[in-house]
């Protein structure tokens, strides 16, 4: 897929989104976009386009149970159970009757009972959270670029304020870096794919693949990194209602702790460190 090609299936699928409206689940629309094949043929353009998408417009589809579910080698549609947060399981299943999301009840999240998944399921899921977060933070520091642009205080414009400066450069920063390690795992992977074949991926499965491990750590501190910096910015409006922040702070704490949480993953990397004796480089620079 070239350049224009990828501008036009990014617009096709924001316009879908953006027409689903927030909280809405466009599933079916996706589907109709031709989501099942992009993530057959393309999952290394596929993946972090719909994903940060689903970010920066607020919405929710049930992709990531698809991910999982074709690389453990299982039919698409159904819930796997996914670990969660605190030793929790939990299904992405539309239509059941129990309670939703612990913090943000828009995303149909219900207890389930342990499952085992490949590791390299867990790895392809992972780095596909990484994107969503990817996508709220920068929902996020959007929302709080114009609010300070345009709001004044003591005659002059919030963004003039350096203290308001230093926070959303800090979120800005750590966005930015996000993003290079999911491109960077992103091309590790595809590479890894296309060279070794799926027998080589089959033997992954017993690996730890602490490169999705590590994005998607990287991804969730720089999403929780903007929920902070942003709500300080945004003050007692970002707790309305009216305002859209809280939508993305309670998606951003929600989506942290599926497949694990920033604070588990980084201490699960500190003891494939203290283990392996070595560290694994990311980005060759």
């Amino acid at each position: 897929m070239d350049a224009a090609e990828r501008a036009l299936l990014e617009e096709a699928l924001r316009k879908t989104l953006t027409t689903s409206g927030p909280g809405a689940e466009p599933g079916a629309a996706l589907a109709g976009l031709g989501w099942a094949e992009m993530l057959a043929e393309e999952p290394g353009t596929a993946i972090p386009l719909v994903f940060r998408l689903l970010g920066e417009t607020g919405t929710q589809a049930p992709v990531l149970n698809d991910v999982v579910l074709q690389v453990a080698g299982r039919p698409p549609g159904g819930a796997p159970s996914l670990p969660y947060a605190g030793g929790a399981w939990v299904r992405w299943a539309q239509g059941e009757d129990a309670a939703g999301g612990p913090l943000d009840p828009e995303l149909p999240l219900h207890p389930a009972h342990p499952q085992d998944l490949p590791a390299a399921a867990v790895a392809a899921g992972r780095l596909a959270l990484g994107w969503w977060l990817l996508g709220t933070g920068r929902a996020m520091l959007s929302l709080t670029r114009e609010h300070v642009l345009d709001r004044e205080q003591f005659g002059r414009p919030l963004a003039s304020f350096q203290a308001l400066r230093h926070r959303l450069a800090e979120t800005y920063v750590a966005l930015e870096a996000a993003e290079a390690v999911l491109i960077a795992e992103v091309a590790s992977e595809v590479g890894h794919t296309a060279g070794e074949g799926t027998e080589a991926l089959d033997d992954a499965d017993a690996l730890p693949h602490p490169g999705a491990l590590l994005a998607k750590a990287a991804a969730g501190r720089a999403a929780l990194t903007a929920a902070r910096h942003c709500q300080q910015a945004l003050g007692g409006i970002g707790f309305t209602a009216e305002h859209a922040l809280h939508r993305h702070v309670k998606r951003a704490l929600v989506l942290d702790g599926l497949l694990g949480s920033t604070r588990e993953l980084t201490r699960e990397a500190g003891q494939l460190l203290l283990r392996e004796m070595r560290a694994r480089r990311l980005v060759d620079l």
